[in-house]
């Protein structure tokens, strides 16, 4: 058997970037896929470009699934990297410390508060910004958000731990940036305005409050790599490639993009030199990432998994699915903003054919499919009222509205694919009170659409909500592909 994975016995060659120094300097929320094969994989490109205090002190929210087996490796790990022609392996070594948030709180609040760390990073999700999906601010009444109003109490929240930690480190009045590595627009200006808010509602002083609105910087950003869940598949694979055995080796493709502000109140790695792009036009970027990739990546999965696709590349590979997303990228989404700089629309839907087609990357897509409730909000109100408000519909934005309603709140009388029970879906027992007693589709659609899960600019615009409708009946009746056919016809 392979010699397990350690900082004593990386093998030669294998090293991606440098491998950090004691001291850390980045305090990181999330400890999931994502985050160690992007925001990770380029800090230690950025040591091995021009050195520094760089090395990350990491928590998971609540589970030691990966922690537990990051410590046994001297928290060293692997990337796998999936192109079409075959697979490569790496290994990261910029985590000095790991550990689990729910468990100890009070070392993250600690640890954003200690002067040394001069960036707090984070990918927890679009749901762990605890904000009410309707209005986009935090969720004051959620018990978990209550609870962490109370003096003294340990957070719960990552939103929490945050602004606890802030709350400390104003007593030094070191700046500090809070760097969000999660799918929001303008994910930085959402990242101060919950910490601000729970500040507030807290009861924060002044002097905090001053602190946090001088000394600690928002970067809003834009990042891209699809990280598929870890499978033994993969571990079989980093074993054969590297002779050692990695327990939380990290699959990924070979793209990987990041686009910052460089608004970085405490310094920042020279990340410059590894890949990342320090813009302006961030706003551009991330309508790019959040309505070409991720608004079609949800199209690709709720399409597929009606369709009884595992994979997104198994889903891509259907006529019915390539035609819907290609024509919702050109007629639904292109046109409701301005690209950045330069920006090569055909090239980038290229690239996405080729990314969406890997055979390796194995992506579940009832896990690209999963907190849709959450997700949908930043990929389909504003550029569906982009159209509406110009009198015309969007088919294929409610073609996606109608196929997440029927993989995770289906009418009475109509089953989805089994695929679809998969789905993590954290409105599901909210939808399923709304849509009780309902007795046509069309009321079906009528109280998702109005009962808060959409914003009210959307749910008044009553061509939309028919145009769902009429698409879930022909999902219900006649499947997906006649759901597509009827929108490919009524776009043409």
């Amino acid at each position: 058997m392979a010699q397990s994975l350690g900082r004593k016995n990386v093998p030669a060659g294998s090293l991606i970037g440098a491998s950090a120094p004691d001291r850390t300097g980045i305090v990181h929320l999330g400890l999931g896929n994502f985050h160690r094969a992007h925001g990770a994989v380029h800090t230690a490109q950025a040591m091995a470009a021009a050195g520094g205090d760089w090395g990350i002190r990491g928590f998971a929210h609540s589970s030691d699934r990966v922690v537990a087996p990051m410590r046994a490796q001297d928290n060293v790990y692997s990337i796998l990297q999936l192109t079409e022609h075959g697979a490569r392996a790496g290994v990261v070594d910029v985590h000095r410390d790991t550990g689990v948030a729910a468990q100890d709180p009070a070392a993250v609040v600690a640890a954003i508060a200690d002067p040394a760390h001069r960036i707090v990073s984070l990918t927890v999700s679009e749901v762990g910004y605890t904000r009410d999906p309707a209005t986009g601010r935090l969720a004051l009444d959620r018990s978990d958000v209550a609870a962490d109003f109370v003096a003294g109490s340990a957070p719960r929240t990552a939103v929490g731990m945050i602004a606890r930690g802030l709350e400390r480190r104003a007593h030094s009045g070191e700046p500090v940036a809070v760097l969000s590595c999660d799918n929001l627009q303008s994910n930085g200006d959402v990242t101060r305005a919950v910490v601000e808010e729970f500040l507030q509602a807290a009861g924060a002083s002044d002097d905090v409050l001053s602190f946090v609105a001088t000394s600690v910087s928002f970067p809003n950003g834009m990042v891209d790599r699809i990280v598929p869940k870890t499978t033994d598949e993969h571990a079989a694979r980093v074993a054969d490639l590297l002779g050692v055995t990695d327990r939380c080796p990290v699959p990924a493709e070979d793209f990987s993009m990041w686009v910052l502000e460089d608004d970085f109140a405490g310094g920042r790695p020279a990340w410059e030199q590894a890949g990342v792009t320090f813009s302006t036009e961030i706003e551009a970027y991330e309508m790019v990432k959040l309505r070409l990739l991720n608004g079609s990546h949800s199209l690709i999965a709720y399409l597929g998994i009606l369709a009884g696709a595992p994979t997104i590349d198994a889903a891509w590979s259907q006529d019915f699915v390539r035609e819907a997303v290609l024509g919702g990228i050109a007629g639904d989404y292109l046109p409701t903003f301005t690209p950045p700089t330069g920006f090569d629309a055909d090239a980038y839907v290229s690239e996405l054919d080729a990314r969406w087609r890997n055979p390796l990357i194995g992506h579940a897509t009832t896990q690209v499919g999963s907190d849709g409730s959450v997700k949908l909000l930043q990929r389909i109100p504003d550029a569906a009222l982009f159209h509406l408000r110009r009198g015309t519909v969007p088919h294929r934005l409610a073609l996606c509205t109608a196929a997440w309603i029927a993989c995770v709140a289906p009418p009475a009388g109509f089953t989805p694919d089994p695929l679809s029970s998969r789905i993590a879906e954290p409105a599901r027992e909210r939808l399923a009170a709304a849509v009780d007693g309902a007795v046509t589709v069309p009321d079906h659609v009528r109280r998702i659409l109005t009962g808060g899960f959409f914003p009210d600019a959307l749910a008044e615009q009553d061509d939309f909500t028919a145009r769902v409708a009429d698409l879930l009946t022909l999902i219900t009746r006649d499947g997906v592909r006649a759901a597509a056919a009827d929108v490919a016809a009524a776009s043409r």
